[in-house]
């Protein structure tokens, strides 16, 4: 919301997402449909201009009078006009850190579509990253001057269809499609042609715009895209407010400089305002820092914001990654508004238990009545460190119906950033492979979660760490060597020699033919063990006692031990993981 000082109307801002391939026309859209751009918009970076295409965000904007449908929802009483802010996000694979970026601040999307070559890779990554992070879309059918007039309208209504196929099955399904052509022509054309069908696609968009959600309570919370300096005032940070409010003399934290500032002025498009909230696109002046020490990052009330070493997340892959998702692995993880590498350690329920979850996300949207999504759990799973958990060699995919539905069973994710990372609670987590070829038809983005709990000491491994209650499931054979007496039973080469048995006294053993009993000790010195077996005692096995020579054996009876919960301390047994694996549940066989 913009302040209404200085007798300037209250507007509402409602940010609009442009997304698409690489060449399909964003940038060339976003200038036909705005009138005032930012410090950061149309590609006046250098290197954008000379390769002719986005590099980074571009912000613009346009201003229409409320629509009807705002004027008559109860929260929209009092605004007078609707400002787009347009985010022109980058479409080339290689920068697609920017556009998770640049997503997670948007409340509609338009996809834009070369409406000559269809839906392409980055297309289908838009998209998904959409379906992530947005309520609505509108697809944008672009370049339509390339098609011959006497063919033009058959083949929009054919790539009209296509997409709606290809939509059905996603949140945005029976979304509009609108066809035009920002930039008749082509890049080089004379800036006298007209853009065709922009005032429609902006009757379009008034139509598809709701009123979101503005809170100005709570802490700040600003993704900053773009930092400069002016000589003789300070530096301005020129971004989103993603939660909370801020005002002129308000205190804030840069955290990833370990600094506070004072703001000095705020304006929202070159028009000086008092204050901003949430929602709202808004440059700020701070007293002086050297701008080229954050071109990007976040700014908050002073010790809102935490630096994590490591996370736990809920985690859920995504449909369309066709790898696996190894624990151990290594994965590029979004996280808040920056991208790091980090080691991943998957978890979940012991079988058989299952969480009671409601079916409707708190975090996600609840505006668009057309929203659908196959999977509509919670992200932010509840995660207790009171709890048993068991560790996983990969995610865990749920079995599919015939008619292809199902859901994974709940999980989550331990990761291990390489780098600290500093981001909000119940942020929105991505994780990406981002080093798959880009020239592969593949995606790469492969699961998605919430941040659950961050660790913030250095030392999470040997302070936070122990606290995990997940245990991991080892498998081994052994032999019963002999019986004793009616009540117990000798074991062999399921423990070294070395072995400290008393670890494993009172422990639960089911002999394969059927009978419970207990490991009362060791036998000996070479790590063989005694198994008491009460109740009906050993007679039923079949295997004499042991004669005065020693001489009978019952090395061909399989007995399987199964070791009960219990906590322990976290190993640094390599084939466990040095920072995962404690050994409190185990399934053997001997």
């Amino acid at each position: 919301m913009a302040d209404s000082s200085n007798n300037h109307p209250k507007t509402l801002n409602f940010n609009v997402g442009v997304l698409g391939h690489v060449d399909s026309g964003k940038t060339s859209l976003a200038r036909a449909l705005s009138s005032t751009a930012s410090t950061a918009a149309f590609d006046k970076n250098p290197q954008s201009r000379e390769r002719g295409i986005t590099l980074d965000l571009g912000f613009s904007s346009f201003t229409v009078d409320l629509p009807e449908q705002l004027r008559e929802d109860p929260g929209g009483h009092g605004y007078d006009k609707l400002q787009f802010t347009l985010v022109d996000c980058p479409g080339h694979a290689s920068l697609i850190r920017t556009i998770i970026g640049g997503a997670q601040i948007i409340d509609l999307m338009m996809l834009v579509v070369d409406v000559v070559k269809g839906i392409q890779t980055q297309t289908a990554e838009c998209l998904l990253i959409g379906e992530l992070t947005c309520p609505r879309m509108v697809v944008i059918l672009n370049k339509t001057d390339l098609l011959p007039p006497n063919k033009r309208q058959t083949a929009i209504d054919k790539m009209t269809k296509r997409l709606h196929k290809t939509l059905e099955n996603t949140r945005f399904k029976d979304c509009p499609v609108i066809a035009l052509s920002a930039k008749p022509g082509g890049p080089e054309a004379p800036e006298t042609e007209e853009p065709h069908g922009v005032p429609e696609l902006i009757e379009l968009l008034k139509s598809q715009t709701y009123l979101p959600h503005r809170d100005p309570g709570g802490a700040l919370l600003m993704a900053v895209d773009h930092c400069f300096s002016i000589r003789g005032q300070g530096t301005v940070m020129t971004g989103t407010i993603l939660q909370g409010a801020l005002a002129v003399n308000d205190t804030v934290e840069i955290p990833a400089l370990k600094v506070t500032k004072k703001v000095k002025s705020v304006q929202m498009f070159r028009r000086p305002v008092a204050g901003a909230m949430q929602g709202d696109r808004v440059g700020v002046c701070v007293t002086q820092f050297d701008p080229k020490l954050l071109e990007r990052g976040v700014v908050c009330t002073p010790g809102s914001l935490h630096t994590l070493h490591a996370a736990l997340i809920s985690v859920r892959k995504i449909g369309y990654f066709k790898g696996s998702l190894a624990t151990r692995a290594k994965f590029h993880i979004t996280v808040g508004h920056e991208t790091v590498m980090a080691r991943v350690t998957f978890f979940g329920l012991p079988p058989g238990e299952t969480h009671q979850t409601s079916t409707t996300d708190p975090q996600l949207p609840t505006l668009d009545p057309h929203a659908s999504e196959p999977d509509r759990r919670p992200l932010d799973t509840p995660f207790s460190f009171d709890r048993e958990y068991f560790h996983q060699d990969e995610y865990v995919i749920g079995q599919r119906q015939a008619g292809g539905a199902g859901q994974d069973p709940e999980q989550w994710a331990l990761l291990e950033f390489e780098r600290p990372v500093t981001c909000p609670t119940l942020c929105l987590v991505i994780g990406s492979k981002l080093d798959t070829d880009i020239h592969a038809n593949a995606c790469r983005l492969a699961f998605q979660g919430r941040l659950l709990e961050g660790f913030e000491e250095k030392s999470y491994s040997e302070t936070t760490l122990p606290r995990l209650r997940i245990y991991k499931t080892k498998h081994k054979e052994g032999q019963v060597e002999r019986v004793t007496d009616d009540y117990t039973v000798i074991g062999r080469n399921l423990f070294k020699k070395e072995t400290n048995l008393q670890l494993f006294v009172g422990l639960k053993v089911t002999l394969s033919t059927g009978e419970a009993g207990v490991i009362e000790g060791g036998f000996g010195q070479s790590g063989k063990f005694k198994i008491r077996v009460p109740g009906s005692g050993c007679g039923v096995l079949g295997i004499p006692l042991q004669d005065s020579s020693g001489g009978s054996s019952g090395s061909g009876v399989v007995c399987t031990l199964f070791i009960l919960p219990s906590v322990a301390p976290l190993t640094s047994d390599p084939q466990i993981g040095s920072t995962l694996g404690p050994v409190g549940r185990e399934n053997k066989n001997i």
